[in-house]
């Protein structure tokens, strides 16, 4: 805990609402740990200053205040099962999330949600209409962040004697792969883990080539599957094509799809793809119908 920890108790005790929070105002938190992934990917977890710690369900998102900079939508990289603060996976891009990812232990941070659809995975306590399906989860890069959750969800209840688990993950190259120890555990744990990267390196044994090229391979039975996709939507588009090609059912498909979200709650129509707002609609959407068609449409 940084040394100015306690002023900044006071100051965000200061900034909590009085009554009923609106939707746009924040909930401070504090950092409570930061985890570097890679060069430019930054894991901050987080515990509110006052209240409890926010529900979620996984492949929902939050909109993350860098006080003094902006705001910006960040999917929850936390399973609805772990303990402790709430994680975030953030990736450097632009001002807000490079102040995200230079946020040290302590330092303050606002926390709307969350928002959006979610991956349909039943957490503790609920049943699973079809138990004994096989998901399949296809990740690009940093699209792992908003799966990690689901897939911490499916490998426990594979255990518990639900459906098999098979996670394809893509990345650039070996340095880009996050989440190595979530990707060991679930492997010891049932899961069928396979990593690609679109080129290797020095001591890199793993495969090389399109996270596509993993899937023909494998083993899940299409004629029952459901998928969970998400990362770059080139990537989404030729893997939800391919998953049809091979017998999965379009309807059973989910992809996570990412626009210009600003308020979170449908309002400002910066997200609008077609008929809908990903803010409110999404980011959880099925590949079935329309949305195969507006995957080619690019994002403005």
């Amino acid at each position: 805990m940084t040394g100015d920890a306690a002023p900044a108790t006071s100051v965000a005790l200061a900034m909590a609402p009085r009554g009923p929070r609106h939707a746009m105002t924040p909930v401070v938190h504090r950092v409570f740990a930061v985890r570097h992934e890679t060069i430019d990917v930054t894991t901050i977890s987080l515990e509110p200053v006052t209240g409890p710690r926010l529900t979620f369900r996984p492949g929902q998102f939050n909109m993350l205040s860098a006080f003094g900079v902006g705001e910006s939508a960040i999917s929850v990289s936390s399973a609805p099962r772990d303990a402790g603060p709430l994680r975030h996976t953030v990736r450097d891009v632009g001002p807000v999330t490079h102040a995200l990812c230079e946020s040290s232990v302590g330092d303050l941070i606002g926390v709307r949600g969350p928002f959006g659809s979610d991956w349909q995975v039943p957490g503790r306590g609920e049943r699973d209409v079809v138990d004994a399906s096989d998901t399949v989860v296809v990740a690009g890069g940093i699209g792992l962040a908003p799966l990690r959750g689901a897939v911490d969800e499916l490998v426990a209840r594979y255990g518990e004697g639900g459906g098999r688990v098979f996670v394809f993950v893509g990345a650039r190259e070996p340095s880009q792969v996050v989440f190595h120890r979530d990707l060991e555990l679930w492997k010891r744990s049932g899961a069928r883990v396979e990593v690609t990267v679109d080129r290797g390196s020095p001591g890199w044994s793993g495969h090389v080539g399109l996270v596509t090229s993993l899937l023909s391979s494998s083993e899940f039975d299409p004629s029952n599957a459901k998928a969970l996709i998400c990362g770059p939507e080139i990537m989404i588009r030729f893997t939800a094509r391919a998953l049809v090609d091979q017998g999965v059912a379009a309807g059973r498909i989910l992809v996570s799809l990412e626009r210009n979200m600003q308020c979170g709650l449908g309002w400002c129509g910066h997200c609008q793809l077609g008929p809908f707002l990903l803010c409110r609609d999404g980011p959880v959407v099925a590949y079935a119908g329309m949305v195969s068609v507006l995957l080619t449409e690019r994002e403005r």
